[in-house]
């Protein structure tokens, strides 16, 4: 029985079928004396256990094919979903036609299901890449810390239209993100040129906006949200107005500097000390652009300056304004304008002794008066300089005086040519004077007419000394056509004398060739300013006018009549006994 069993189960000594199996156990129950009954028995057990075994497979096959199917089911309903979500039609690995068994179908349809997970794989991570880049600019611009946040990819629409369009919205984010940027650096590079300007630390100010903004910082790195940009905005606004406010201050102290210096006679080399501060005294805004010229202690530098000449300043106050004073009074005498210089200095030094007028109110009353001065000084330029004309004329007029009563004046000396020559012009110059004395009585009254004022020259009015001047022309006119007159009826005598008694020399009386003393009585207006003996004005050691006046025309008229007159009894005969 071993060996039957043995045989049955080693397939190599030969083939084992239910027959042979059935044969060996005949013999068995023949050999162990088994009833017909427990055969049939017994047969009919293994043929039940044969039918439920061929049962089992068959369920197993069933739920096999179920599986399968439901497999195969699944892969074509995965497949459409695949074809959706990428958003195609068609697909090349698919198969056109399902025949075949199950598994040949299954088989078929595999391939292309790799295919599609695999692109379908590659399409999300595209999306995911593209999203993560959308959240992260869209965060970088909120300033938000949402571009760390997991990107969810919505695995229904992977299609070529969806990925397109997330590489249209980030174009559109990278461009923003790009002008954002350049917004930025030219903000960031405004804040940098302002703080150089006013001299303020560059990277303090510019990381109280945001840390990433200083220099360290990657470009691609820095901020760029609204915030920054609104706070960067904001940071150069108020920049530029303390730029404004700080060159206003220097401007402002620049031309304080400029008024006392020029108050003050401030030598050049301390001047230069404060080139950087004049230097943008008419500067704007936009052009001062110099590292540093408007840092804070520059300003106080050019404050401290401003304070210790205004306390200089009170100090020689005196010594100003008397400056000034003489300046007045220098053009006051130009103009031939009399004033009480000792009043007027003793009126400043009460003021300012007395502390009850500001220094600078002081001074700009004095500039005042001078601007004034100037300005009636220029009114009277015409008729000043016709006067100095007038003048000239009649110093000419006496000088020809006194040449044409040099007997020698003819004589080969040494000189003489050039006294004719200038008795000729002196003879054309002196025609001009009653047209010259015309022109200035006319303008003379004029000015007064439009000033309602008395025209004074060196205190005395014009039209007085115009009008003197033209009666002892006059005087002196008819003085020399008497004295003519009367030389002719005297020497008719003496002619008929020596006609008589024969001619004999006599000597000339020296009453007629003694030359006069004194000024000339022609009527030449003396002027209002002493001469010195080579005819210009006499001027004191400081250069001021001299206030002594000369003999007035009334005092020549005198003069001149008294010269006359000894001229006259010079000429007439002494009295002879018969």
């Amino acid at each position: 029985m071993a060996l039957a069993a043995v045989d049955v189960q080693n397939p190599l000594l030969g083939e084992t079928t239910c027959g042979t199996l059935l044969h060996q156990l005949q013999k068995i129950w023949d050999e162990v004396g088994e009833s017909d009954e427990e055969r049939d028995k017994m047969l009919l057990q293994i043929e039940q256990e044969c039918l439920d075994v061929y049962k089992r497979k068959v369920d197993q096959a069933t739920k096999s094919r179920a599986h399968l199917l439901q497999a195969l089911a699944d892969a074509k309903l995965e497949l459409s979903t695949l074809l959706a979500s990428l958003g195609e039609k068609t697909f090349v690995g698919i198969p056109e036609k399902t025949s075949g068994t199950i598994n040949e179908q299954l088989a078929a349809i595999a391939p292309a299901l790799e295919q599609l997970w695999k692109k379908k794989d590659e399409r999300i991570k595209e999306i995911s890449d593209v999203q993560a880049q959308i959240q992260k600019i869209c965060g970088e611009i909120a300033g938000s810390s949402v571009g760390n946040q997991a990107v969810n990819v919505d695995v229904s629409d992977l299609s070529l239209k969806k990925l397109d369009e997330f590489h249209d919205q980030l174009q559109e984010l990278q461009k923003e993100k790009s002008d954002r940027l350049h917004k930025v650096l030219e903000l960031v590079s405004t804040v940098h040129d302002l703080c150089a300007v006013l001299g303020i630390d560059f990277y303090s100010t510019v990381t109280e906006v945001h840390p990433s903004l200083n220099d360290a910082t990657d470009v691609q790195s820095k901020s760029i949200s609204n915030d920054t940009l609104a706070r960067l905005a904001k940071t150069v606004v108020a920049l530029k107005e303390d730029k404004k406010q700080r060159l206003q201050k220097l401007q402002e102290l620049a031309t304080q500097l400029i008024d006392l210096w020029s108050l003050m006679d401030t030598s050049e080399e301390e001047q230069h000390l404060f080139d950087h501060v004049t230097c943008n005294i008419s500067a704007s805004v936009d052009e001062l652009n110099v590292p540093g010229a408007l840092a804070q202690d520059l300003i106080e530098q050019a404050e401290v300056e401003v304070e210790r000449l205004d306390k200089l300043k009170s100090s020689k106050m005196k010594e100003i304004a008397f400056k000034r004073q003489g300046e007045l009074e220098e053009i006051f005498a130009r103009a031939h304008i009399e004033i009480d210089t000792q009043a007027a200095r003793e009126k400043i030094l009460v003021l300012i002794d007395s502390g009850n007028v500001e220094p600078s109110e002081l001074l700009a009353d004095m500039d005042n008066q001078i601007v004034k001065a100037k300005e009636e000084a220029l009114s009277r330029k015409e008729i000043l300089d016709k006067v100095e004309k007038w003048m000239s004329a009649c110093e000419e007029e006496s000088w020809l005086d006194d040449y044409n009563r040099d007997d020698n004046r003819y004589n080969a000396s040494r000189g003489a040519h050039l006294n004719l020559k200038r008795a000729e012009k002196a003879r054309i110059l002196v025609n001009k004077i009653p047209a010259l004395v015309d022109t200035l009585v006319a303008k003379t009254r004029v000015w007064e007419e439009d000033h309602e004022l008395t025209f004074m020259y060196d205190g005395v009015p014009l039209l007085a000394m115009l009008d003197e001047y033209a009666m002892l022309r006059h005087e002196r006119e008819e003085e020399k056509r008497r004295l003519k007159d009367q030389k002719k009826i005297q020497e008719q005598p003496t002619t008929d004398h020596e006609a008589a008694f024969g001619s004999r020399s006599s000597p000339r009386p020296a009453s007629i060739t003694k030359k006069v003393a004194g000024p000339r009585a022609n009527g030449t207006p003396n002027r209002r300013l002493s001469l010195n003996q080579n005819g210009g004005r006499s001027m004191s050691k400081d250069g001021k006018r001299d206030n002594h006046k000369s003999l007035s025309p009334l005092k020549h008229a005198a003069i001149g009549k008294e010269d006359a007159a000894s001229r006259v009894s010079g000429t007439e005969p002494a009295p002879t006994t018969p």
